[in-house]
C-alpha cells in the first residue's frame, strides 16, 4: 500500500494500516487481524459486522478525521435499517468503504471473541445499613371532621409505627400514592430513602399491602476501560447479579490523557463523551437487571466509583483543568444526586453516591481501595497497587497514608502490544518458556490444558488462540527475561545471542515467535517489550515515590488490585520490577477491590461517612512535580531495575546478566556476570 492511501485505525484493538480508497472496512479489518465477526460472507446479510466510525481530532493517533471518510450510506444499509433497525452511528463493515484517515470502534457485540470482563466480586463480611430499607404501615382512611392529605396520614404512621423523621415524596409518587392506598385498603409497603447529606428522608415508592420482595442497589466501578456492576439485595446484602461492559468511551482514545485532548480539541467532545458512557452504563444495568430477572424499577440506589477523568465526564463535567497543571477537580467532595439527573435508567427516585476523590489524578476508586483494604487500619506498612490504565498507589499503616496515580496507559490489558487483546477466549494468560531450549508453553483462557500438554489442540479448537492478554504479557516478558531471551535495559538477542531460532530479524530488531500455525503466528517484539517497559516502569516509580515520601526502602506487604489483580504472577510481576522486592508470600491480590470498595458504600452508610473522612486524611503525592519521579522512572524502565538490588527476587530466580547490545553476532551476548546483592 502506498503512503497516500487512507489511515485506518481501529479500536479497542489500536491495529492500523493503509488501505487503498474503496477498500471495504471488513476487509480491512481481516488483513489486519482485527476482531470484527461476519457471519455472511460480506453480503450485507447477518449485520454482524457493525462498527463505529469516529470523526475528529484525535492527536494520540496522529489524525484528523473528516466527513466523507467513509462511503455514503447505501441501500443494503438502508434495507437493513429499515428491517431490524441500526443503532445510531453505526455502519456495517461490509458495505461502508474507506475513503479517508478514519478510527473505527469495534464494539464488543460485533467481536467474534466477546470480552471477557474480568472485574469478579469478592466475598467480605459487610456490616448492613443501606440507605433505603421497606417499612409495612398501616394508614387512618380520610375522615371529614379530620381532614387531612393521604400523604400527610401516610408520613404520620410511618413516624408512628417506625419513629421515622418527616418525610418527603416526588411527585411521581404523589401521583400513584391515592389509588395504591385504596388498592390496598390503607394498608401499604413504602421503600424510604433515609436521607444523606444533601436532602431528607424521602418515601420513594409504595406497594399496596404487604410487599414480600426486596428493593435492589448497584456498586459499580466505572473504569476507563472497563465498567463492571453488582446488583446487590438491599434487604440482605446478597449480590444477587454481576457483569461488566467495556467502556464505550474507547473509540475516543485508550487512556484518560486521549480522552481530555478529544474535549480539548472537539466542540462538544466532552458532552459526546459523556452521552456515550451513560448510554453505556444503561446497557450494563439491562444487562444486570435481566440476569438477575428483575424489573430495572426496583433499583432504587447506585453507588459509583471512578477515577477523576471519568468522574468528571459521566457527571457531564468538561475534563479540560485535569489536562494541564494544577489539575484542578470541580469537585473532590462525595455527591449525592438522583438518578434521573445523569439519565440513568433506574427507579424514577433513586439515589446516586459518589465516592470522594482524593486529588486530580486520584480518584474516588482509589477511595473506594481505601475503604476496602484499609491501609489506614493496617499495623505493618501496605502497599496497595491498583493496576489499570491509570494505576493509582496507596502507602501506609495506621500512622498516615499516601497516594498517587501512575500513567501506566493500557499496554498491561494488552493494548499497544503487537499481538494484545483484552481478556477473551482463546487469548494466552499464563507462559513459560525452558530457560534450556528457549521453548515456549503457554495457557488459554477458556482451556485448563497448558500448549504441550494432550487434548489442548482439541479444547482451543472452537476459540483458536487469539493473542495475548495484559496478564499473559507480563509473565511472557518476565519469561522472557528469566530465560536469557531478553536483556535487561529489554533489548530481543539475536538467534545467536540467544541460542534459539524462535528470535528473528524484524525490521531493525528482533523478535519472539511464540506461536505459528499456517500463515497465522503470535510474536513479541522489541516494540512490544518497549511498551511494558514504559507501564512497568511508571508503576514502579509511583510507588518507589511514596516510600521516598515515607522514608522507607522496603515495605512490608503488597497487595495487587484492579481488573487483572488477582490475575498477575506476583513472581512474574517482581521480575518484570512492576512492584517492589518483597516476600513473595506478602504479594497478594485483592481481586476488584474498587468494586469492593462500592459494595461496602452501597450496603453500609455509615462506611460512607468513614470515607469521607479517611479521604480527608490521606496525603497526595503529585508525581508530575517530583523531580525524583523521572530518576526513578528512568532506573526503573531496565529489567527489573537498573539500581535497585532486589535481593529477595535474585534468592529465588537467577537473572541471566546479558547484553545484546554489542553489534550482534556474539554468540555469549556479551559478558555474563552475576549481580551483586
Amino acid at each position: 500500500m502506498s503512503d497516500h492511501d487512507p489511515l485506518v485505525i481501529f479500536t479497542p484493538s489500536g491495529k492500523r494500516g493503509r488501505f487503498a480508497k474503496g477498500t471495504p472496512v471488513l476487509t480491512a479489518a481481516r488483513q489486519l487481524g482485527v476482531d470484527l465477526d461476519s457471519v455472511c460472507g460480506g453480503r450485507g446479510i447477518c449485520s454482524k459486522c457493525q462498527v463505529t466510525p469516529s470523526y475528529g481530532e484525535f492527536p494520540k493517533h496522529g489524525v484528523t478525521v473528516r466527513d466523507g471518510a467513509l462511503s455514503e450510506w447505501n441501500s443494503v444499509e438502508q434495507r437493513y435499517d429499515d428491517k431490524r433497525g441500526l443503532p445510531k452511528g453505526r455502519r456495517l463493515g461490509c458495505q461502508a468503504q474507506v475513503q479517508g484517515d478514519i478510527v473505527i470502534d469495534v464494539p464488543a457485540e460485533s467481536q467474534v471473541h466477546k470480552q471477557v470482563v474480568r472485574k469478579r466480586v469478592e466475598a467480605r463480611d459487610i456490616t448492613l445499613n443501606p440507605s433505603t430499607k421497606l417499612f409495612y404501615v398501616e394508614v387512618e382512611q380520610p375522615d371529614m371532621h379530620e381532614p387531612s392529605g393521604d400523604l400527610e396520614r401516610l408520613v404520620k404512621a410511618l413516624r408512628h409505627d417506625w419513629d421515622l423523621p418527616e418525610l418527603e415524596a416526588d411527585l411521581g409518587l404523589l401521583k400513584t400514592l391515592q389509588p395504591i392506598l385504596r388498592k390496598g385498603e390503607w394498608k401499604v409497603t413504602c421503600a424510604v430513602h433515609l436521607g444523606d447529606a444533601t436532602s431528607g428522608p424521602r418515601i420513594m415508592h409504595i406497594w399496596p399491602g404487604f410487599y414480600e420482595g426486596t428493593v435492589y442497589g448497584l456498586a459499580v466501578d466505572l473504569g476507563s476501560t472497563t465498567i463492571a456492576g453488582h446488583l446487590c439485595d438491599l434487604a440482605t446484602g446478597e449480590v444477587v447479579a454481576s457483569s461488566g461492559i467495556m467502556n464505550p468511551q474507547i473509540r475516543f482514545g485508550e487512556d484518560l490523557m486521549s480522552r481530555v485532548s478529544y474535549s480539548m480539541m472537539n466542540p462538544g467532545g466532552a458532552d459526546e463523551m459523556t452521552q456515550a458512557v451513560r448510554e453505556g452504563m444503561n446497557a450494563l444495568f439491562a444487562q444486570v437487571a435481566e440476569e438477575a430477572q428483575i424489573d430495572q424499577n426496583l433499583i432504587v440506589d447506585a453507588v459509583f466509583v471512578c477515577n477523576p477523568v471519568m468522574h468528571h465526564l459521566f457527571l457531564g463535567i468538561d475534563p479540560f483543568e485535569l489536562g494541564q497543571a494544577p489539575f484542578a477537580l470541580a469537585t473532590s467532595d462525595s455527591l449525592s444526586l438522583r438518578g434521573m439527573e445523569l439519565g440513568l435508567d433506574l427507579h424514577p427516585s433513586a439515589r446516586v453516591y459518589l465516592l470522594p476523590c482524593i486529588a486530580g489524578h486520584v480518584g474516588a476508586d482509589a477511595a473506594a481501595v481505601a475503604l476496602s483494604e484499609a491501609p489506614d487500619k493496617s499495623e505493618d506498612l501496605v502497599l496497595v497497587v491498583d493496576v489499570g490504565t491509570n494505576a493509582e498507589i496507596l502507602l501506609g499503616n495506621k500512622d498516615k497514608v499516601l497516594a498517587c496515580s501512575s500513567p501506566t496507559g493500557p499496554a498491561f490489558e494488552g493494548a499497544q502490544i503487537s499481538s494484545g487483546q483484552r481478556a477473551a477466549p482463546g487469548a494466552i494468560e499464563r507462559v513459560e518458556i525452558d530457560p534450556v531450549t528457549k521453548e515456549p508453553r503457554f495457557r488459554v483462557i477458556g482451556s485448563d490444558l497448558w500448549s504441550d500438554e494432550d487434548g489442548f489442540e482439541t479444547v482451543v479448537a472452537e476459540t483458536g488462540i487469539t493473542g495475548i492478554c495484559g496478564s499473559g504479557i507480563i509473565e511472557m516478558v518476565a519469561e522472557m527475561r528469566l530465560a536469557g531471551i531478553v536483556d535487561g535495559p529489554g533489548l530481543i538477542g539475536s538467534p545467536e545471542q540467544t541460542g534459539t531460532t524462535r528470535c528473528f530479524l524484524d525490521g531493525r530488531t528482533y523478535s519472539y515467535l511464540v506461536w505459528e500455525e499456517g500463515d497465522r503466528k503470535i510474536t513479541v517484539t522489541n516494540r512490544d517489550i518497549r511498551e511494558i517497559q514504559m507501564a512497568k516502569a511508571a508503576l514502579y516509580s509511583g510507588a518507589r515515590l511514596l516510600m521516598d515520601k515515607f522514608g522507607v526502602d522496603k515495605v512490608d506487604r503488597v497487595v495487587l488490585a484492579g481488573a487483572f489483580g488477582a490475575h498477575i504472577s506476583p513472581k512474574h510481576a517482581m521480575v518484570l520490577g512492576m512492584i517492589p522486592d518483597a516476600p513473595l508470600d506478602k504479594v497478594t491480590s485483592a481481586g476488584n477491590a474498587a468494586g469492593t470498595g462500592a459494595r461496602i458504600a452501597l450496603l453500609n452508610t455509615d462506611a460512607r461517612r468513614e470515607i469521607e473522612e479517611t479521604v480527608h486524611n490521606i496525603h497526595k503525592i503529585e508525581t508530575a512535580i517530583e523531580p525524583r519521579f523521572q530518576e526513578h522512572f528512568v532506573n526503573a524502565s531496565n529489567i527489573p531495575n537498573a539500581v535497585e538490588p532486589f535481593p529477595i527476587l535474585n534468592s529465588i530466580v537467577t537473572i541471566p546478566q546479558i547484553t545484546f547490545n554489542t553489534g550482534g553476532g556474539d554468540k555469549d551476548g556479551g559478558r555474563r556476570r552475576r549481580r551483586r546483592s
